[in-house]
């Protein structure tokens, strides 16, 4: 019987691996989901999915690069140890049984995009981007989430640009799926 997403919907599975500070980021990232789903009318079940998702996202983050780069698929395991969580958390809940494709790549790229992430993928990316217990740019990232959800098209696209930006300024590779996915943004933003 295939795993439910919802079953998560109310907090970390048995096996996280995530500290306070962890836990404490994880809870506000909840919070923004549910808040924006309510804002966009979503149903019980599409609300308790993005629940799910933001308790699942970062459920493996304190893990060690040692524990998670074999979990994740070989074409992921070069990503940097700080970036394999999410790949990690999602192979695992695939080995449970999840088959909530939309919930599933939501978990594995919400640190890097990816161009076929639905709203819930997005919503996510956004949240944890954008959640105030961040110490950076807390002035800037407090303008976005008040542009929350009514105008989340373009506060993606500012997001994304802002950490592709960032990317470039400190001279990293950017990976395929974070280009596919800015250039996804963009043509909805268009579309819209």
């Amino acid at each position: 019987m295939p795993l439910d997403p919802v079953d998560f919907a109310d907090g970390f599975p048995d096996w996280a691996v995530a500290g306070p500070e962890r836990r404490a980021h994880v809870a506000r990232v909840v919070a923004l989901l549910d808040e924006w789903a309510v804002a966009l009318g979503m149903s019980e079940v599409d609300r308790r999915r993005a629940r799910a998702a933001g308790w699942l996202h970062d459920s493996l983050r304190d893990a060690t690069g040692d524990e998670l780069r074999p979990m994740v698929a070989p074409e992921l395991r070069d990503l940097p140890r700080k970036l394999l969580h999410g790949p990690a958390a999602a192979a695992r809940l695939r080995e449970e049984g999840m088959v909530d494709r939309d919930v599933l790549r939501a978990v594995s790229f919400h640190t890097v995009g990816h161009p076929e992430l639905g709203l819930l993928g997005r919503l996510l990316y956004l949240a944890d981007y954008l959640e105030p217990g961040r110490p950076f740019d807390e002035e800037h990232r407090a303008e976005l989430r008040a542009r929350m959800p009514a105008d989340w098209r373009s506060v993606l696209q500012t997001v994304v640009k802002s950490r592709v930006k960032h990317l470039l300024d400190s001279g990293n590779t950017i990976r395929p799926e974070t280009m596919g996915f800015w250039n996804s943004v963009v043509a909805d933003l268009d579309k819209a």
